[in-house]
């Protein structure tokens, strides 16, 4: 069976990754406590309950998209579509069509936001290559109405950015799991990141400040892979019953 993901793309880079899958969900978790559809994660309480583990769970998922054949990537869709749909039976409504396009929008931009901040700024080629992508997940996903380009997408975006978030009490509790799931420091170290990766308007409903330190830090983060201290850098992320978690989602030699 032909590969869902081209071995060769820049998404196979980026979701095999540890370093930028963990600055995506960073990035994801600020966005996603601001939107609107936000009471949903409430409804099943999986997210509020375990922030890391969810995370964890949907690499998995995202993994076992982006690593596999055609087959295997849509029977993995077709878990998800079978998951939510199950939910909404329980709650005895749908999920807004716009909620699902957040999402993958989400990670459309933090996928490209990571990587251009650890390393470089995507080509225009590989900005359309990851957009379509998830175009194709999204499709599977049987998601309406996504753009037919990354042109259009990136419009669509900031259409979604704008109508889409506020702060509200599921924002601050949320938050509050963050920092309750991986402690003061932890947490504090999170805030920064995400002060760096954010688009704008996220930044300022959470009121997040970028360090200097910190963003000098990342951006000089090649020293770190030189010297092959990664594990480090992790350990300061992540507590220490996830570390073997997070290095089974290694996959650069695959990428």
């Amino acid at each position: 069976m032909p590969d869902f993901v081209d071995p060769r793309s820049i998404v196979r880079s980026i979701w095999g990754d540890p370093d930028l899958v963990l600055l995506i969900f960073a990035g994801s978790a600020a966005e996603f406590a601001l939107n609107r559809a936000v009471d949903w994660l409430f409804f099943t309480g999986k997210l509020p309950a375990d922030p890391i583990g969810r995370f964890f769970s949907t690499v998995r998922y995202a993994q076992e998209i982006v690593f596999v054949s055609e087959e295997t990537a849509q029977r993995t869709l077709n878990r998800i579509n079978a998951q939510h749909g199950g939910v909404e039976r329980q709650r005895g409504q749908s999920i807004p069509d716009w909620a699902y396009r957040d999402v993958l929008y989400m990670l459309i931009d933090y996928s490209e936001r990571a990587y251009a901040l650890l390393y470089r700024p995507l080509s225009n080629s590989e900005q359309r290559e990851l957009y379509a992508v998830f175009q194709r997940i999204g499709e599977g996903l049987l998601i309406p109405d996504l753009p037919a380009t990354y042109a259009e997408w990136q419009l669509d975006r900031q259409r979604h950015l704008v109508r889409d978030l506020s702060y509200s009490r599921h924002s601050a509790a949320l938050f509050r799991q963050y920092r309750l799931h991986l402690g003061v420091w932890r947490y504090s170290l999170l805030l920064q990141i995400q002060a760096l990766l954010v688009p704008d308007n996220v930044r300022q409903l959470l009121g997040l400040r970028s360090n200097k330190l910190i963003s000098s830090l990342v951006r000089t983060y090649g020293l770190v892979t030189m010297f092959n201290l990664q594990s480090m850098v992790h350990s300061l992320l992540v507590p220490r019953r996830y570390w073997s978690e997070l290095r089974k989602f290694d996959r650069t030699a695959a990428a």
